[in-house]
C-alpha cells in the first residue's frame, strides 16, 4: 500500500506543478458543457440530458488526463525505471489509477456544479447518497480502464488517436450506467432511485472486473511496451 500511495503522490505532485487539470482539462470539459447548452437550447431537454452530458464530458476529459499521465512515464523510459523499483507491477497500476481517480473525482464535482448552473439540475435529500456513490464507483471504473488502455498505447505511434478509439467502446457501458444512475439521483421522472441503485451495481461490477484485469495484465503490457 505504501508503494501504491507513493506512486499516486508522485503523479499528483507532477499534476500540481504542471497544472494540467486546471489549465487544460477543466476548461475543455466546461466548454463541452457550454457548447451542449448552446446546441440544445431547450431547458426541459437540457435538464433531462444533464446527467449524460456530464459523463460524456468526463469521458473526453479522461482521455486527456490518461494521455498526459503516460506521456510523462514514457519520456526517457521512466516507466521502466518505475517498474524496477516495485516488487509487483500491479502496484504501479493501482498507484496510477488512484491518482487518476483523485483528479477525475475533483473534475466530476466541478462538472456537476456546472450542470446545476447551466442546466438547472437539482438533487434532493434522497438522491445525495446515490449521487455520491455513483461519482465514486463510476470514477473508479473510468480510472482503471483509462490506466489499463493508457499502458496499451503508451509507446505506440499515433497514440493520441489510438487511445480514444480503443477505450471509448469499452467505456460505453460505464457511460450508460453512470448517466442513468445520475439521472435517478437528480430526480428524473423516467427512472426512480431503486433503478438508480441497480445501475450502481453494474458500475461496481465494471470497476471490479477491469480493476482485476488491469492488475493482471499491466505487467505483460508494460514489458511489451518497453
Amino acid at each position: 500500500m505504501n508503494a501504491i500511495l507513493a506512486i499516486a503522490r508522485k503523479d499528483l505532485r507532477i499534476e500540481w506543478r504542471t497544472r494540467t487539470l486546471l489549465a487544460r482539462v477543466v476548461p475543455f470539459a466546461l466548454l463541452v458543457l457550454v457548447l451542449f447548452a448552446v446546441a440544445l437550447d431547450s431547458e426541459p431537454l437540457l435538464l433531462r440530458a444533464a446527467a449524460g452530458l456530464v459523463w460524456l464530458a468526463m469521458l473526453f476529459a479522461a482521455m486527456l488526463l490518461v494521455q498526459r499521465s503516460f506521456d510523462v512515464e514514457t519520456a526517457d523510459h521512466a516507466l521502466d525505471s518505475l517498474l524496477s523499483f516495485v516488487s509487483s507491477p500491479s502496484k504501479v497500476f493501482f498507484g496510477k489509477a488512484l491518482s487518476m481517480f483523485v483528479q477525475l473525482f475533483a473534475l466530476a464535482v466541478v462538472l456537476l456544479g456546472a450542470a446545476v448552473v447551466l442546466y438547472g439540475a437539482r438533487v434532493d435529500g434522497d438522491g445525495v447518497v446515490l449521487l455520491v456513490t455513483v461519482l465514486i464507483t463510476a470514477t473508479i471504473g473510468l480510472s482503471v480502464v483509462g490506466t489499463l488502455y493508457g499502458v496499451v498505447v503508451a509507446n505506440m505511434s499515433g497514440r493520441d488517436s489510438l487511445l480514444p478509439l480503443l477505450a471509448l467502446p469499452v467505456l460505453a457501458p460505464l457511460l450508460i450506467g453512470a448517466a442513468r444512475a445520475t439521472e435517478a439521483a437528480l430526480g428524473s421522472d423516467t427512472i426512480d432511485l431503486a433503478n438508480g441503485w441497480a445501475w450502481v451495481a453494474l458500475l461496481v461490477t465494471y470497476a471490479v472486473v477491469f480493476g482485476s484485469a488491469g492488475a493482471v495484465a499491466f505487467a505483460p503490457l508494460a514489458q511489451s511496451d518497453s
